[in-house]
């Protein structure tokens, strides 16, 4: 909502500004503002409750940019009789079972597996059989483990192989 209020309000400074340079005056609530800015002294009480909720709100968008939220996590679906139930999975632990799902399927001597919100990429390396088997067993393998997660949203699973020789 902050961010919605400050561009609105970036866009009609701008709109402004654009029309002073193509030779039209300034908006009324511009010159208004200006005028104000420029007779209020510094330490008017409402120049000073001005500069502090600015202040208030620079360093509360600051926190929240720092802060790390629920990104390390996947929501869950939650059961259809209990809607107000959530959980998570931890995005490592996702990719941990779905590396050792990876590591099941033959003909893959090494798999690294990254689980993020949108997408689950998998490399493996191919000892033998063909790659492209590996690569159709694999995706199936990893589609199917990420159904076992219950992910409310479930990623797009990429997979590359590459031939390793022995």
């Amino acid at each position: 909502m902050v961010a919605a209020v400050i561009l609105v309000a970036a866009v009609a400074a701008l709109v402004d500004v654009i029309a002073v340079r193509a030779g039209r005056p300034a908006a009324a609530w511009r010159r208004h503002l200006a005028d104000e800015l420029a007779t209020r002294p510094v330490d008017d009480v409402w120049m000073l409750t001005g500069a502090a909720v600015a202040a208030a709100l620079g360093v509360w968008l600051i926190v929240l940019a720092l802060t790390p939220g629920q990104r390390r996590w996947l929501p869950m679906r939650s059961p259809a009789d209990c809607p107000r139930l959530r959980a998570f999975l931890d995005r490592d632990g996702a990719a941990d079972l779905l590396r050792n799902a990876a590591m099941r399927v033959p003909g893959v001597s090494a798999a690294h597996v990254r689980a993020r919100r949108h997408r689950i990429r998998a490399r493996a390396d191919v000892r033998f059989r063909d790659a492209r088997q590996v690569r159709d067993d694999l995706t199936a393998v990893l589609d199917e483990e990420r159904d076992r997660l219950a992910l409310a949203r479930p990623p797009r699973v990429v997979v590359r192989v590459r031939r390793r020789p022995d």
